[in-house]
């Protein structure tokens, strides 16, 4: 079975984050499969954990309300195509991993032709060409029964804790204010990390 979101949902999706993509498509099935399994009625209690930095994650955030600054939203940088995805009342959840066997997405064809587009190498054929695969490529992940898009896994560890405010500390060497959390300590001084990078830094 396809996308179950309305149409003008996922053009909403798309206005959000300001271009459709096959990337985006990822995200909204993500999104679509994180509703469904644990409860669009209750958004508040969503956390999502995004191993990657693409577009999908845009779709995750306007879709599900799970934001950075909510605090749940975290991103891992990993840059793996999977979604774990908690709500913290019942400590359900689960990983969502693209399904690598499903022979979906961009095609050898379209990376080339992309690749071609990096060099300014590609001919205004080219260029059309690119769309018409992308467009197919956005379509089938759109058309995919979501229980075979994803490999879905037991999450291993509980929900992440809901954000908390922490006291912010002058840092010693730029006096800038630091979330406590984040500061170091290098000399008997606190020091944010921008500052500790350079003083530690070995090379």
């Amino acid at each position: 079975m396809g996308c179950a979101f309305p149409a003008q949902l996922i053009e909403n999706t798309i206005s959000f984050h300001g271009h459709a993509c096959p990337g985006l498509m990822i995200g909204i099935r993500a999104a679509e499969l994180a509703l469904r399994e644990l409860g669009a009625h209750d958004k508040p209690n969503l956390v999502a954990v995004v191993e990657t930095d693409m577009c999908g994650v845009d779709a995750i955030q306007f879709l599900t309300g799970c934001t950075f600054g909510k605090g749940n939203l975290i991103h891992k940088d990993y840059g793996k195509m999977a979604f774990s995805f908690f709500h913290r009342p019942s400590n359900r959840g689960f990983r969502a991993l693209l399904n690598p066997s499903l022979k979906i997405g961009p095609s050898e064809e379209l990376r080339a032709l992309i690749s071609r587009i990096s060099q300014a190498a590609a001919t205004p054929e080219e260029q059309r060409e690119i769309q018409v695969l992308r467009q197919r490529s956005q379509e089938a992940y759109l058309a995919a029964d979501l229980d075979e898009l994803f490999i879905r896994q037991p999450n291993t560890c509980p929900a992440p804790r809901p954000a908390r405010i922490l006291e912010s500390l002058a840092c010693e060497d730029c006096g800038e204010k630091t979330m406590e959390s984040r500061t170091r300590r290098f000399g008997g001084r606190t020091l944010c990390i921008p500052c500790f990078l350079k003083i530690e830094q070995k090379i």
